[in-house]
């Protein structure tokens, strides 16, 4: 392990393990019973709490939904499966989904008025963010339930350029309702503050959890690159999740072009689905398929379920994450998880997450040519050329610096003092 990830991982092994759980944190845990309310969200971070949560002896009530379901979720004692949200498939008819989420929200509420647990975690918010934010929230206080909530974004409406007064109203009333908040980056902690007024002590910063429930199985790299048709000395750069916006995936486009006028060994994967405006994603396409580059493009433009995510990890020579607004990315730690290294936009708490030359590399956000320049930078790197090595170092550097455990004892404490 080099010098510098080895002295974060000892800071963040630290932080986990030098105060310890004491024994008095750990039967406070066990006595604990919450409910977990995922909202249909992030399925690896969901699963990834429920497991870190359950270890230190607390029980759940975890409100889920058909895709939400795991064997080893449903075999947990200390989890209690429930599912409220049923069927969740995208090609169902409007009617039908109106049904289905009219549906989950008479079982939500009655579960609220019948439920044990007097704390309820709410991961993410439901379909209908408005009622969620306000009668949803009010109707839990008025059960007497205490509410934490997990804010991946302090407003995703200003990251989404499609902010609103009744937006930044509705956030400012589940926050003010909420007994604590949790976010994942100290920018975020000072945004509360100072967008919607909310008291430090009220906000606690707790690690992104690595992601260590997607399948990773023997696949090599160079299986995953056969089935990819990515030639050995190809330098394949990739792109993964949602392609909106904020992604900025055009400035990758744009500097894959400029790399391919010198150097036509780099490869282009694009593996997500589009979300936002369909013009923004029309012409991102024409971009991405356009003639002088579609050849050296392997893309899968649609939702890619859990065993796939490994092929496209182990496939690629870096991650790129081209954000134009972001505080942190679930994908950046998704590709830790692999030991993959990244180039990231330096937007939001992204430099704070990667060791320069170490993990990866920082450039200028919504630069395609200082973009171009840092992969170019990155291929003539120590990393690279120790590539398979590295990979073994930040899967053990990630792994101790985003631990579910660091994760666990923060939330414990939050709980503990709420009840």
């Amino acid at each position: 392990m080099t010098p510098l990830i080895e002295q974060r991982s000892e800071v963040g092994a630290r932080a986990a393990y030098g105060s310890g759980s004491s024994t008095h944190d750990n039967q406070a845990s066990s006595t604990l019973h919450v409910a977990l309310l995922t909202g249909g969200g992030d399925k690896p971070y969901a699963h990834g709490m429920v497991e870190a949560l359950t270890s230190v002896g607390m029980q759940i009530d975890f409100i889920g939904s058909d895709d939400l379901g795991a064997p080893e979720l449903l075999r947990n004692p200390r989890v209690n499966f429930l599912n409220l949200r049923g069927d969740q498939r995208a090609g169902a008819s409007v009617l039908t989904k109106i049904v289905r989420v009219l549906r989950y929200y008479a079982k939500l509420i009655t579960y609220a008025a019948r439920a044990k647990p007097k704390l309820f975690h709410v991961l993410w918010n439901n379909k209908v963010e408005l009622f969620d934010r306000t009668l949803l929230m009010l109707y839990y206080k008025l059960l007497g339930k205490k509410v934490v909530f997990t804010a991946h974004n302090v407003n995703a409406g200003k990251r989404d350029s499609n902010d609103s007064w009744l937006n930044r109203v509705s956030l400012g009333i589940q926050y003010i309702l909420c007994d604590h908040i949790l976010v994942h980056t100290n920018g975020m902690k000072a945004e509360m503050a100072s967008e919607f007024r909310i008291p430090e002590s009220k906000v606690s910063v707790i690690p992104f959890g690595i992601n260590n429930t997607i399948p990773n199985t023997s696949l090599s790299t160079v299986e995953a690159r056969r089935q990819l048709s990515i030639k050995s000395d190809d330098k394949a750069l990739l792109f993964f999740g949602n392609i909106a916006p904020y992604k900025g995936l055009e400035y990758l486009i744009a500097a894959f072009h400029e790399l391919l006028r010198t150097n036509n060994t780099y490869r282009l994967v694009v593996i997500g689905k589009p979300k936002g405006p369909k013009s923004y994603w029309a012409e991102t396409q024409r971009s991405l398929f356009s003639r002088d580059i579609a050849d050296r493009v392997v893309a899968k433009i649609e939702y890619v379920p859990d065993e796939e995510t490994e092929l496209y990890f182990k496939a690629a020579d870096v991650l790129i994450l081209p954000y134009t607004h972001v505080f942190q990315s679930g994908v950046l730690f998704l590709g830790y998880s692999f030991g993959l290294p990244a180039i990231a936009a330096d937007v939001g708490s992204l430099r704070e997450e990667i060791v320069e030359g170490e993990t990866g590399f920082v450039f200028k956000p919504r630069d395609s040519c200082d973009l171009a320049r840092k992969i170019q930078t990155y291929f003539k790197s120590e990393l690279f050329r120790k590539l398979e090595k590295r990979r073994e170092e930040i899967k053990t550097y990630a792994n101790e610096q985003y631990s579910w455990g660091r994760v666990t004892d923060i939330i414990t404490k939050v709980y503990s003092s709420l009840l």
